[in-house]
């Protein structure tokens, strides 16, 4: 992975106002991924706007992480499922 393509998560914490430990909540719960080089963590940039909108959550909301975990997970099956009925869609659309 390219390194420009990576965000510290120091510089995170900074911008954000955000504690460590909650990235490392999410990335424990498997709902961003974190890259450490050279003794360094890093947050893929395609995963910023997933730690937003986590952040929002647990702010804004004041959800805890295990409804965070729930509420990501079923995104996630959300986007699966909007993935395979467009497939399904186009298919069909052969047939008509």
């Amino acid at each position: 992975m390219k390194t420009e393509d990576l965000i510290p998560t120091d510089e995170i914490c900074i911008k954000y106002k955000v504690e460590r430990q909650f990235i490392h909540s999410l990335s424990e719960n498997g709902i961003i991924k974190l890259v450490v080089m050279e003794k360094t963590e890093y947050i893929p940039c395609d995963h910023l706007a997933n730690l937003e909108k986590m952040m929002r959550l647990y702010r804004d909301l004041d959800i805890n992480m295990e409804g965070i975990s729930a509420i990501s997970h079923l995104l996630d099956q959300i986007k699966q499922l909007k993935n395979e009925n467009r497939k399904l869609r186009n298919r069909l659309g052969l047939y008509e």
